[in-house]
């Protein structure tokens, strides 16, 4: 399975555009199912691959270590926000579809 370079959404907490939304992320596929401990009950794994998640500061950062060190990639592209611009005055007008009342 190939690894996944991606950039990462911005959280619901955070305002704006930045954040570390800027950053791409390279992480390992999940190689081993996980099982339960029988005794705690805990999850665990053998693939320790999947604890790794590396930060990059551009897409091509990312994608030169993956070639580098000769791992399988794939790219998510972000996705692009659609953004519906708005103005106040606009719940007031003469010609709205709705009624305005209280």
């Amino acid at each position: 399975m190939a690894a996944r370079i991606y950039q990462p959404a911005k959280s619901a907490m955070q305002s704006g555009r930045s954040g570390r939304s800027s950053d791409w992320i390279l992480e390992f596929p999940q190689q081993s199912p996980r099982r339960a401990d029988p005794l705690m009950g805990w999850t665990s794994s053998d693939d320790t691959r999947r604890q790794v998640r590396l930060v990059f500061a551009t897409q091509e950062e990312a994608v030169a270590y993956a070639t580098r060190e000769g791992i399988a990639y794939e790219i998510e592209q972000p996705k692009q926000r659609n953004l519906a611009t708005k103005a106040y005055a606009d719940n007031f007008r003469y010609d709205r579809v709705g009624r305005w009342t209280h």
